[in-house]
């Protein structure tokens, strides 16, 4: 890895941009220890949030509780739902001061303490209550893992170089995503096949919240922020909001947006494929551990693929292959006929979904000026969780009063149109023109 941390050559137009904004000379005298910082951080945030955020264990969870796929839907939409207004809060309050660190670190502390109470939930409560105070608890979490996301993507833009993200965030999602993997598996074959603590899934949660506040405090303990150079005037959020329609002026970063928001509506069927495949067989723990290890096994796996793809060649390559495997998952969903033909849609899926998520939140960072990064980071992230917050409730009646493959159908086609829209009307920024970047 010492080789990843040395100054690469300021001939090309990644090294012609400054680094959100801050002195080169600082960002490269403090890299290694701020490299490995953002690597245990995100090593212990990936392995923690990943047994969430996978489209196994939450969505088997609350329909174990309820019974509903209605019910399942509601959760995951109320989830992406409480990411709508954070990020622009986030955006806001970030803005004008000439460090993020402390901003992050509250943020992160908060998107915490709902792992906390879902696994106490959990642990001494049972019936409608428990799924009550569970998917209040994930509505909560959603509201801080919006600004979290914009909070802690500033932080790595004022202290990684542009041209060293991908490798970094390759590295910490193939170990953090590796570690994942094998916890999901063990958690689906010993943990909730054997019920350890009187509650499987609680006890994994408590697990999850552990490993994510361990390394939150690495990141804190270790982290050398530079002071920001170029500030916003402070503003409140309805004024900052004016600003919108200015970032849009960017042809290239307003299509992207309109992609994102249809690769969300895409996103609609991903919590319901776990119920799927309980319609073709019995998904008892160990198979939610075996399907759990292949969603994370492959997402982990193709880190390695998708951040050096992403340094060399640019992140809308990796945005575009990463909708193409999407939508294959669907495919193979919709084929699918036992245990093994759904390992292989999930593996795709995964693969996808880790690809799709790197490359949005770095591809973001690259279009126009330095200073308005952390509010297209926001006006992204609430793009993409309006239409998410929105997909599971219709994605849940679906699924309920015409089923799965309809579902699933319409999810692939909005793939499709995604993919569409990047090719024809998307220039990868990092080789636009910089006139290109910043506008028109």
């Amino acid at each position: 890895m010492d080789d990843d941390l040395e100054p690469i050559g300021t001939d090309t137009a990644a090294d012609r941009r400054p680094s959100a904004g801050q002195d080169r000379e600082f960002i490269f005298a403090n890299l290694r220890r701020n490299y490995i910082a953002n690597f245990i951080h995100g090593m212990l945030g990936m392995t923690g949030f990943r047994l969430i955020h996978a489209p196994t264990l939450v969505p088997t969870y609350l329909y174990m509780l309820t019974g509903s796929t209605a019910i399942v839907g509601l959760s995951q939409a109320l989830q992406q739902a409480g990411s709508i207004i954070s990020p622009m809060r986030s955006a806001s309050a970030i803005e004008d001061k000439p460090y993020v660190l402390p901003i992050a670190r509250r943020t992160g502390i908060l998107m915490r303490i709902p792992l906390a109470i879902i696994a106490l939930a959990g642990w001494f409560m049972g019936g409608w209550p428990l799924a009550v105070v569970t998917i209040a608890a994930l509505c909560l979490f959603g509201y801080f893992n919006g600004a979290q996301r914009v909070a802690f993507q500033v932080l790595m833009s004022k202290v990684i170089p542009l041209e060293q993200r991908g490798r970094l965030q390759g590295y910490r999602n193939l170990v953090g995503g590796g570690i994942a993997a094998l916890l999901s598996w063990w958690a689906g074959t010993a943990l909730i096949e054997n019920n350890v603590l009187g509650n499987g899934y609680a006890t994994t949660f408590a697990i999850s919240f552990v490993l994510t506040s361990l390394g939150l405090t690495v990141l804190t303990l270790m982290l050398r922020e530079p002071a920001s150079t170029v500030l916003r005037p402070t503003t409140g959020l309805r004024e900052r909001l004016r600003d919108v329609p200015r970032l849009l002026d960017n042809r290239a970063y307003r299509n992207f947006l309109i992609a994102q928001m249809v690769a969300m509506a895409g996103r609609t069927a991903i919590p319901f494929c776990i119920l799927y495949a309980g319609t073709k067989f019995e998904v008892d723990g160990s198979t939610l551990g075996l399907l759990s290890l292949a969603f994370l096994g492959m997402d982990t796996l193709s880190n390695l693929v998708w951040g050096a793809l992403g340094d060399k060649f640019g992140f809308r390559l990796v945005f575009l292959l990463a909708l193409v495997l999407w939508t294959l998952g669907y495919a193979q969903i919709l084929l699918a006929q036992d245990r093994t033909g759904f390992l292989i849609a999930f593996g795709l899926l995964g693969a996808a979904v880790s690809g799709y998520m790197l490359s949005a939140m770095t591809l973001v960072l690259e279009f126009g000026a330095t200073e308005d990064i952390p509010i297209r980071l926001a006006l992204s992230t609430t793009v993409e969780t309006s239409i998410a917050a929105i997909g599971p409730l219709i994605g849940g009646s679906v699924a309920h009063y015409i089923g799965f493959p309809p579902l699933l159908i319409f999810s692939l086609g909005a793939l499709i149109v995604a993919s569409a829209i990047v090719m024809l009307g998307v220039r990868d920024p990092r080789f636009a023109p910089a006139h290109v970047n910043s506008g028109g």
